[in-house]
């Protein structure tokens, strides 16, 4: 099953970087969207924060998304959600 986790990042960010390595090594399935090369990607980043352009912004199936988490916090709501 899916876990239908979308993520709103750039090659450039480190937040993202990090975040990406971490649901990389839980094997936990997500959809990665650059906004750099989608503008309307980017336009959905700063309507979910908004008006920030802060990144990533990582969204569940839930509805709830969070930004630039940390580490615990990423692992903390994947857990909740069940998907590890």
């Amino acid at each position: 099953m899916s876990s239908q986790i979308t993520m709103y990042s750039a090659d450039w960010c480190g937040d993202c970087r990090r975040s990406k390595r971490l649901l990389d090594s839980l094997n936990v399935e997500y959809t990665l969207i650059d906004v750099e090369a989608d503008a309307s990607a980017s336009e959905k980043v700063i309507e979910i924060n908004g008006g920030q352009r802060s990144i990533p912004v990582i969204v569940f199936s839930d509805g709830t998304h969070l930004t630039e988490p940390s580490d615990i916090d990423l692992k903390a709501k994947l857990e909740a959600l069940k998907i590890i």
